[in-house]
């Protein structure tokens, strides 16, 4: 019963313009949510990027502040007397 009330909704031009239009709308409200999480995404991509060249940043400074310090006492001393400080 059910099956032919449906079926007679379904045959009628003014029912399948209202489908046909909730179609479309959910089809639009399915992109917008869609487009919305891509945005959420992109945006934790971004920070995480961020981050990333932070950090980097950081080791690249404790790096390069290795590579000029002292390698021995000798050194260090050195240093000190000719005032490179």
């Amino acid at each position: 019963m059910l099956g032919t009330m449906l079926a007679a909704l379904f045959t009628r031009p003014w029912a399948r313009r209202i489908i046909g239009a909730a179609l479309a709308a959910l089809a639009v409200v399915l992109f917008l949510v869609n487009l919305r999480r891509a945005g959420e995404r992109a945006g934790r991509a971004a920070e995480r990027l961020e981050n990333l060249e932070r950090t980097h940043a950081i080791q690249r400074q404790i790096l390069e502040a290795a590579s000029r310090r002292p390698r021995s006492r000798n050194d260090l001393v050195d240093r000190l007397r000719s005032g490179e400080f």
